[in-house]
């Protein structure tokens, strides 16, 4: 299978980091463990954009010197991802030696084919985004983005020469439907592309006004703009173009949020072209995570601090409420209620009474072993049935980015175990010395959820990695499930070794309540 490389954003680290960077982080990393359970080496990685004048500006707030902020800011984003339980293989900083010199090299390479110029340019500057806009691009004279009036700016910079290879990306992206998804934002790039022809770009800033940033190749007194650096982390975090990894891991893909589609499905492909380099393969887009029906914004005091956050009801339940609760591509809106109620519902009320149910009544009539099945009756074949379309539908929509979609097909089998437990009523069968048939049913209900928490590795791996302990099959801790561990799940049953030790009871998941007084959830008892 072919490898699978996935880059997060590298992220802007003019102010610490908050949900939206959490999300996108634990979404890479659960789409890159899934790309190992379907039997394909995978990596993600992710890093620090460092240059640029937001940079230079939140520096001289802070009253630090900007490599010394920097230094920090970094620190604190690499440092949050292993709290998330997130493992990116590599943390590419833009203000590092290996990355300036992979981007001088790009810059040399297309400016001798003739693809960068000199000139002349006056327009609206936005120093939010560190780019200029048109005037067509302005919503009522003000930047889409910060919503403040740029600032008109006159001066001599190099530009790229975008507008060459406009009608050739236009006719990638037709060509190539699933080239940027959700189909929202593959028709939004569309736009940019339509209409007047698309401008060149900018990519110098004077060292004059901006001396943080990699000096130009070919003109010691201008550095290089911030985007056109810090797309081209994803071939440093490679060893360049050139290097034997690169070779083996490129094409890869990309994750981003919707503020920053146009400099991925635009600026990104165009470079690639120019530089006679293969196009990433696709370009996954999601939305924003709101906070009283507004974007996060410090300025505006709703920014969700995400360790606090995840701490509350735990890690691994956290990242299922990232995943379950936006649909992918869409805007979402974070509360504590929204995470209780979610919590208690999916995890507590279903998944962890379906373990908590099932351990002890096999503990009790079983002697905490797996039993050995005997004769299926309808009731198993249909249930195996609906299984089967589950756990297929969870692996498709999840390769697909259709992470909710994903869940929620796979808590129609969470759902059906719990009904398949009382239409089945092992104490009954018990009562009734019925032994081969509560073997039976035990055994449908413990394989299924072998089958589910498995297929939860990606999303909660803590969890999961223990609910497979609590049902005889660890996972290793240093190597994880083995490559490959999804396939045939959705059609083979019986994997579960007979006589395998049970955990005599499980409480996965205590039942949260949420003290409206202070403003905090916390966890109550288990549901019996």
């Amino acid at each position: 299978m072919t490898p699978y490389y996935l880059t997060a954003p590298i992220y802007y680290v003019n102010a610490a980091p908050h949900l939206g960077h959490a999300y996108t982080t634990i979404v890479a990393d659960a789409m890159t463990r899934f790309a190992r359970l379907t039997g394909r080496e995978a990596m993600f990685i992710t890093g620090a954009d460092e240059h640029g004048d937001k940079i230079v500006q939140a520096a001289a707030r802070s009253g630090r010197p900007v490599r010394k902020f920097t230094d920090e800011m970094s620190a604190a984003f690499r440092a949050l991802w292993p709290e998330l339980d997130a493992e990116p293989a590599r943390f590419v900083r833009t203000s590092s030696p290996e990355h300036r010199e992979v981007v001088r090299a790009f810059l040399q390479k297309i400016y001798e084919t003739g693809d960068i110029y000199f000139g002349e340019y006056g327009g609206c500057y936005c120093y939010g985004c560190e780019r200029f806009y048109t005037e067509k691009e302005l919503e009522d004279g003000v930047c889409p983005q910060h919503r403040v009036k740029p600032e008109y700016i006159n001066e001599k910079n190099y530009f790229f020469r975008m507008s060459r290879y406009q009608d050739r990306l236009k006719q990638h992206i037709l060509d190539n439907p699933g080239f940027i998804r959700p189909e929202r934002y593959r028709s939004e790039a569309l736009a940019l592309l339509e209409g007047d022809i698309l401008d060149d770009l900018c990519i110098s800033r004077p060292k004059a006004r901006l001396d943080w940033g990699i000096e130009l190749p070919f003109d010691p007194d201008y550095v290089c703009y911030v985007w056109f650096d810090a797309l081209l982390a994803y071939f440093t975090a490679l060893g360049g173009p050139e290097s034997a990894e690169f070779k083996h891991f490129w094409p890869g893909e990309h994750l981003v949020a919707k503020d920053i589609l146009k400099p991925h499905a635009v600026f990104w492909p165009t470079m690639l072209m120019a530089a006679g380099l293969p196009l990433y393969s696709r370009l996954h887009v999601h939305g924003y995570w709101l906070s009283r029906a507004a974007k996060m914004s410090k300025s505006i005091g709703n920014v969700v601090p995400p360790l606090e956050t995840a701490r509350s009801l735990g890690l691994d339940a956290f990242r299922y409420f990232l995943l379950r609760e936006m649909r992918f591509g869409s805007d979402a809106d974070f509360s504590e209620e929204a995470l209780t109620v979610r919590y208690n519902a999916d995890l507590a009320n279903d998944l962890g009474n379906l373990f908590s149910r099932v351990l002890t009544m096999a503990a009790r009539y079983c002697s905490g072993k797996v039993p050995a099945p005997g004769a299926d009756t309808e009731t198993e074949r249909d249930l195996k049935s609906l299984a089967s379309d589950s756990l297929a539908d969870f692996q498709r929509l999840f390769a697909g980015s259709s992470f909710s979609d994903a869940l929620e097909a796979l808590w129609n089998l969470v759902r059906a175990l719990n009904k398949y437990v009382d239409a089945s009523a092992p104490w009954t069968l018990a009562a009734a010395g019925d032994q081969e048939r509560l073997d039976t049913v035990l055994y449908t209900l413990l394989e299924c959820m072998r089958k589910t928490a498995l297929h939860l590795l990606p999303v909660m791996p803590g969890k999961s990695a223990l609910m497979l302990a609590q049902l005889g099959v660890p996972v290793d801790e240093k190597e994880g499930p083995p490559s490959g561990a999804l396939n045939g799940e959705a059609e083979n049953f019986g994997l579960l070794p007979a006589g395998a030790p049970l955990a005599p009871a499980s409480n996965l998941f205590p039942r949260a309540e949420t003290d409206k007084s202070k403003g905090r959830i916390g966890k109550g008892r288990a549901t019996p």
